[in-house]
């Protein structure tokens, strides 16, 4: 399981935020919710995402945006309109004097605005948390990315759009779903891009022996992996598997997997079903102890103290 998996089998889109939103005429929210990330979608018409002191982004039919947190920013008709609208954390909305506007702006079902018809449709999804394994991925990106047409096939944003307004049995895992695999389908796309300068550890996946050997590890971080097992099962020698590691990687591939190791038990650790104990055997120590040993010296913290660190901003 590499980072993007992870978005998929770690810590999933659970209740996510997701709104489909209508506006005409001038309009500008101030988004002030701080969430790990948040994706915007232009169905119709178009709209700014502006940061200060970073060029805007314009978003337009088919384009897909997304807003790495906990970046304050806005979101407008034009560049030049100013504010007249704040999202708060919790997706409170309120005027510039406090007025609440959740009911006022309603226009039914996971639908919001200032007109039911609106020039610009704008889709909204935002996550609170991706755990360890997304969030080690998302702080690679920038404040705010876009993908256009000619990047990535946005079918997907088509598919959400019908189905964010609908209330069936089941609609809100159906949401949950879709969202998390329209954020991993962008993410791979926005990566491959000819430009992209994607994080090493994301390049090092195509190399046949790099590649081959983060699968081994990624996949089965149970298993008592040493530099002369990985390199055996990838069919190199140590010395070439270590040297290739450190040329794409910057570090050792037993360093790598103790560091890979650690986020899965991060991670884990958000389930209050699992002891301990059961979070190290899951990801390759043979103790509780041992686990904790490695957590404190790349954590800083005990796998206990973590769990009640997330517990307490949960």
């Amino acid at each position: 399981m590499d980072a993007l998996s992870g978005l998929l089998d770690g810590t999933r889109a659970r209740h996510a935020f997701l709104l489909r939103t209508s506006w005409s005429g001038p309009w500008a929210l101030r988004v002030m919710t701080e969430e790990v990330m948040t994706t915007l979608a232009a169905s119709r018409g178009q709209f700014w995402i502006i940061h200060e002191g970073l060029e805007p982004i314009l978003v337009g039919p088919g384009d897909f945006a997304i807003t790495r947190g906990p970046e304050h920013y806005i979101v407008a008709d034009h560049p030049d309109t100013e504010p007249t609208i704040e999202i708060h954390p919790g997706q409170v909305c309120k005027s510039l004097t406090g007025q609440p506007l959740e009911n006022e702006m309603s226009l039914g079902v996971r639908s919001w605005g200032n007109h039911d018809e609106g020039e610009t449709v704008m889709l909204v999804g935002a996550y609170n948390s991706f755990g360890e394994i997304g969030e080690r991925l998302i702080r690679t990106l920038p404040p705010a990315i876009r993908l256009t047409p000619d990047d990535w096939d946005g079918t997907l944003v088509t598919l959400l759009n019908d189905e964010v307004v609908k209330d069936n049995p089941g609609q809100e895992t159906v949401l949950d779903r879709m969202l998390d695999l329209l954020v991993v389908t962008a993410l791979r796309a926005w990566f491959d891009r000819p430009d992209a300068e994607p994080p090493a550890w994301y390049k090092a996946q195509s190399d046949p022996i790099v590649g081959t050997a983060l699968r081994l590890m990624q996949n089965n971080p149970a298993e008592p992996w040493t530099v002369a097992s990985v390199a055996a099962e990838t069919g190199v020698s140590r010395a070439v598997l270590a040297r290739r590691f450190n040329e794409l990687l910057g570090e050792p591939p037993i360093s790598f997997l103790a560091s890979w190791r650690i986020e899965l038990a991060a991670d884990l650790l958000r389930r209050r079903d699992m002891t301990v104990g059961a979070v190290a055997q899951q990801v390759g120590y043979s103790t509780p102890y041992a686990l904790s040993t490695a957590f404190k010296r790349l954590r800083g913290i005990s796998p206990s103290e973590h769990r009640e660190l997330v517990a307490a901003t949960a």
